[in-house]
């Protein structure tokens, strides 16, 4: 638990991933909960909400940032880099469609859990460098 406590690369890396399973569960709640609005109101919903959330907690314990970075900031840019998250992981995957048609859903899986892996880390160092 010490771990989790310090200012270091690595007790951020962590306390990144659990805010992003924390962040996951209250998508799925939240499109769970709306979905009978429709799937794609509810997936908007929970996207909105969500990444609302990851930035907050971010912000306030993942980075230990809320006396440097206000709270609009902080969903601004953050959520800014989640944009740019969803256009690169989607344009992956329309490539992995262009470039691997025939791919099997387990393959398809391993690919998808790559691409957001990847683009996890990267959001990772950008709001470490340049947002918190």
């Amino acid at each position: 638990m010490r771990l989790l406590r310090g200012d270091h690369v690595l007790a951020q890396l962590i306390r990144f991933a659990l805010v992003g399973g924390a962040s996951n569960i209250a998508y799925v709640l939240l499109f769970m909960a709306l979905h009978a609005t429709g799937p794609l109101v509810a997936n908007i919903a929970g996207s909105l909400v969500s990444t609302m959330i990851a930035n907050e907690l971010h912000r306030q314990l993942t980075f230990r940032a809320a006396g440097r970075v206000g709270w609009f900031t902080a969903q601004w840019e953050g959520g800014g880099l989640a944009l740019i998250g969803l256009a690169i992981s989607t344009a992956a995957l329309a490539g992995l469609e262009f470039w691997a048609p025939g791919l099997g859903g387990s393959a398809q899986a391993g690919a998808v859990l790559l691409v957001m892996a990847a683009v996890g880390g990267l959001r990772f160092l950008a709001l470490r460098g340049f947002v918190f």
